[in-house]
C-alpha cells in the first residue's frame, strides 16, 4: 500500500489539479473531488512525500497497524489518483464482496481497495457515490 511513505501535505489540492497536463483529467478530478467531499464531509488534502512525484487527493483520516507490524501509520478513508492513463481511487474495504455494485459501475478494472478508471464517462457514477459512501466509515484491519 502507498500508504507506507505516503504521508498528509501542505500542498494545495487546487495547485495540484490545475498542474495536471490533460485536460480531461483535470475536469474528472474536479468531478470526483466534488462527488467525495460531498459525501465524505471532509475537505480534501493532497497526500504523498518528496521521494514520489506522483501524489493522491485523500478525504479523512485514520490511523492502523499493518499485519505483523507494531508501527502505526495514517491512511484516508477514501482518495483518488489522477495518473496519465487512468483515475485510481481507493477505497477502504475488499470491493471484489461488491460483485452486485461493480457489475452496475461500468468499464473499469479492480484490485481489493481500488479502481483504474480511464475516464469517468465510462463509469455510473450514482454506483461510485454508493462505493464512496460505504468507504467513508469503512477502515482495513
Amino acid at each position: 500500500m502507498a500508504g507506507l511513505a505516503t504521508k498528509e501535505t501542505e500542498r494545495s489540492v487546487q495547485d495540484y489539479i490545475a498542474s495536471l497536463e490533460n485536460n480531461s483529467k483535470q475536469a474528472d478530478s474536479q468531478e470526483i473531488l466534488k462527488l467525495m467531499k460531498e459525501v465524505t464531509g471532509y475537505e480534501p488534502k493532497v497526500w504523498g512525500n518528496d521521494k514520489v512525484p506522483n501524489f493522491l487527493i485523500g478525504f479523512g483520516k485514520y490511523k492502523y497497524h499493518r499485519k505483523g507490524s507494531k508501527e502505526e501509520f495514517e491512511w484516508f478513508n477514501v482518495g483518488f489518483a489522477p495518473r496519465k492513463s487512468k483515475l485510481t481511487v481507493y477505497l477502504t474495504f475488499d470491493i471484489n464482496e461488491e460483485k452486485k455494485l461493480l457489475d452496475k459501475l461500468g468499464k473499469c478494472k479492480w484490485g481489493k481497495g481500488c479502481l483504474y478508471i480511464n475516464k469517468l464517462s465510462d463509469i455510473n457514477l450514482p454506483v461510485l457515490k454508493q462505493l464512496v459512501v460505504k468507504s467513508k466509515n469503512a477502515k482495513w484491519h
